[in-house]
């Protein structure tokens, strides 16, 4: 499979702390990617360094075969790269419509109703509530908003960060659906997630990461037999 997103050497610093040290990771068009580890652990700065919201300071970064290092968030965004921010961060005041055509603003307006159309039929109960403050929708259907927002840019690489935070095992499960649901039509998927084993069930592959480096990586399947997995991640 053609690699879509190459890291190597990656690296990333608050000021003199060091987040990220050495990674090497690769995603492959179509693929799910799970990356999991404890809190603290950088996922969430991994995924910032790849939307282009915290700068990398060593390493390179390649997509579709592109040295992006230098491009700014928006520009990643016009490549192909959407990031669901961990905690939704939708805009409260504004209706869940047009938190979505924000989301497409890169888009031609042309295109803009079918693509509504494509995540209202994903998840119908935004388009009850089109008309309604997304402050006002709960959390299951603050994180549908969000992936749905960050889905109207047409993505390339969707990079999920903790999409089960919070919500209710049922909703849990309704989320996971989608994202396996968009994998099955061919988005490739990064998805970073508290709850290893449900990410680990659904991912192609998967990568352990510990204090800014990767320590394990290997098939979905294969992490979830892992003992040290399962003892430091999965609580068995």
């Amino acid at each position: 499979m053609t690699a879509l997103l190459e890291l190597s050497g990656l690296a990333s610093h608050y000021g003199r702390i060091q987040a990220l040290s050495g990674i090497d990771l690769s995603i492959a068009e179509g693929e799910l990617l799970a990356l999991v580890g404890g809190n603290g652990a950088g996922k969430t700065t991994l995924l910032r360094v790849i939307s282009g919201v915290q700068p990398a300071s060593a390493g390179t970064l390649r997509f579709a075969g592109e040295d992006i290092r230098a491009a700014s968030a928006s520009q990643r965004v016009r490549l192909g790269i959407s990031q669901v921010p961990e905690g939704r961060q939708v805009f409260g005041p504004l209706s869940v419509e047009d938190n979505l055509m924000l989301g497409g603003y890169t888009q031609p307006r042309s295109g803009t109703g079918a693509a509504m159309d494509r995540i209202y039929a994903m998840f119908p109960a935004l388009a009850a509530k089109r008309r309604e403050p997304a402050g006002t929708l709960s959390g299951g259907q603050q994180q549908m908003l969000a992936i749905g927002r960050a889905l109207m840019a047409k993505p390339r690489l969707l990079l999920l960060d903790e999409p089960s935070m919070g919500l209710a095992p049922l909703l849990v499960e309704e989320i996971f659906r989608a994202i396996v649901a968009l994998k099955q039509a061919g988005t490739t998927i990064f998805l970073v997630e508290q709850n290893a084993q449900a990410a680990l069930a659904i991912a192609d592959r998967g990568y352990v990461l510990e204090t800014g480096r990767i320590a394990l990586e290997d098939s979905g399947r294969a992490l979830l037999a892992n003992e040290k997995v399962r003892q430091a991640y999965l609580g068995i």
